[in-house]
């Protein structure tokens, strides 16, 4: 980010209490497959994004030729001090990646510094206690980037892999430093492109994030020309991993005009990215609001109506001409002022509904999951659980459907529902109390497929033993007669593919109701 980088990532001794903390707030339903679309329709949908992906003009393709939309969020962290991705402190890793796909994210970049590839980097802060996080005791940071890519898989998401940082004290202007040359800058991309062949997960890596002033686009200076350290690098991962997408920022300034970093991509018009393996590349730009830093086009007497013009200028061209992909890998606001807010709103409506455009549309990845970004902060509040609804709401029209479950299935982990139910659709449910405070409590089910074949919907029941009552839900419709409780799903997460899995949660009162047996039915 173009930023002060501010990591306000509170005592760690205060993570008692931030646990104890009830999980409010809720869902938005990702557009595009919702409404009015019959249960066949949203299945074909869902299982677009199936294996590696390749490029055609300004669409990203899956392996069998259907569009695919990248609609996630950036979740940082490994490339930090802590090496790891932050929030483990306060929560398991896998409720973090489950309550990311019910919120209808589909996408995660992943930034990383090089400082997790030496040997034995281990990570910091993460909390084991009461079960959490068990799979990671005494693991590597790499290897627990490890499990976070099978956990994602398993669960349908997609990983874009972000070199952020050459090592965890700071971003740099160019893709090396004197610590860190661009040969170990290259090795390591290598190696985490090795790392992940064969698993779909991994679409594709970033190669440097936010190169800027002064570094170039164009000029021909090997040590300063960034479009040609990307073609190098491009080409050296796919040199061991072809199948992978590769991921092109901006820089700062080109031809004496300047933006944000990693924003100006204005050369690739006269200098585009050409790898040696065709229909690989998708150039990525960053933008953001005035809680980052402050640009002219915000004090424009026209503005917000200025915008689109910014945005054609500084990178929507590529996609407008059908160049190639373009995906906003990171954008941001705190939504504290008038301005940002309509910067946000402004933003979503060029980037394109899910439901007007479908994957014809650009891409992107939202800055951030994490909270403690200090001048944007993040889909999730300080509690690490509670979704800024408000935040999270203005992308629903450019989400977009998620991904079937792919090749990051680890084999060992006990919630993998396996295969029993044939080519009768199936699912199971799993009822799990994440906080309960006496006169209340929160609770999540989450739905597995459990057959061979998609499904189009699916439908939920409990029957407490006690008093308990709903109070509110998200992401299912609900009816309650006495103790037994009947949920149905919404829009946006009936349709899931053969193991795939979604997530409905709720608050109720009082508390003491325990973990009763769910039934689930699917049609």
């Amino acid at each position: 980010m173009f930023r002060s980088l501010r990591r306000t990532l509170g005592a760690l001794c205060a993570v008692a209490a931030v646990l104890a903390l009830p999980l409010t707030g809720g869902a938005h339903a990702a557009a595009g497959s919702a409404g009015s679309a019959g249960s066949a329709e949203k299945a074909a949908a869902a299982e677009a994004g199936a294996g590696y992906w390749r490029t055609s003009g300004r669409q990203i393709l899956d392996a069998s030729g259907q569009p695919v939309r990248i609609a996630g969020v950036n979740w940082f962290g490994f490339e930090t001090a802590n090496h790891v991705t932050h929030g483990l402190w306060a929560r398991d890793y896998k409720s973090m990646i489950d309550q990311m796909k019910s919120l209808g994210y589909n996408t995660i970049r992943m930034p990383y510094s090089d400082d997790i590839l030496k040997p034995g980097t281990m990570p910091d802060s993460v909390n084991h206690s009461d079960g959490k996080n068990a799979d990671l005791q005494g693991l590597t940071s790499l290897q627990v980037l490890d499990k976070i890519v099978a956990y994602a898989g398993q669960t349908g998401l997609k990983i874009i892999l972000d070199r952020h940082r050459p090592d965890a004290a700071g971003q740099s202007a160019l893709w090396y430093t004197s610590a860190v040359p661009e040969t170990t800058w290259i090795t390591n991309l290598k190696a985490l492109a090795t790392r992940y062949k064969g698993n779909p997960t991994v679409v594709g890596i970033d190669l440097h994030n936010e190169p800027h002033d002064p570094a170039c686009w164009g000029c021909g200076d090997t040590a300063r020309d960034w479009r040609l350290a990307a073609q190098r690098a491009g080409n050296a991962v796919l040199s061991v991993n072809p199948e992978l997408l590769i991921l092109v920022e901006g820089v700062q300034t080109f031809d004496g005009v300047s933006g944000w970093w990693g924003g100006n991509l204005m050369g690739v018009a006269q200098y585009p990215v050409q790898l040696d393996v065709p229909n690989r590349v998708v150039y990525s730009a960053h933008d953001y609001a005035t809680s980052v830093a402050q640009q002219s086009w915000f004090s424009d007497p026209s503005f917000p109506a200025n915008m689109p013009g910014i945005w054609d200028k500084y990178w929507g061209y590529i996609f407008k001409q059908n160049i190639a992909p373009v995906w906003v890998g990171e954008f941001g606001t705190t939504l504290q002022s008038t301005i940002d807010q309509r910067w946000l709103a402004a933003l979503v409506t060029y980037l394109r509904s899910t439901s007007a455009h479908g994957s014809d549309s650009f891409h992107w990845t939202f800055w951030s999951w994490n909270p403690n970004s200090g001048d944007t902060g993040g889909i999730l509040k300080d509690d690490w659980q509670t979704v800024d609804t408000v935040k999270d709401g203005y992308l629903t029209s450019i989400k977009a459907p998620g991904f079937p479950p792919g090749g990051g299935t680890d084999p060992g982990d006990p919630e993998d529902p396996g295969d029993p139910g044939g080519g009768t659709p199936a699912c199971a449910a799993a009822y799990t109390v994440s906080s309960d405070w006496g006169s209340g409590f929160n609770a999540e089910v989450k739905v597995t497929n459990t057959g061979t074949t998609a499904i189009g919907s699916w439908k939920v029941t409990w029957s407490w033993p006690g008093s308990q009552r709903v109070t509110n839900m998200w992401n299912a419709s609900y009816t309650q007669s006495g103790a037994t409780v009947t949920a149905t799903n919404a829009a946006h997460n009936g349709a899931l593919a053969a193991g795939g899995s979604a997530s409905l949660g709720f608050g109720g009162a009082p508390g003491g109701g325990g973990v009763p047996s769910v039934s689930c039915t699917a049609s």
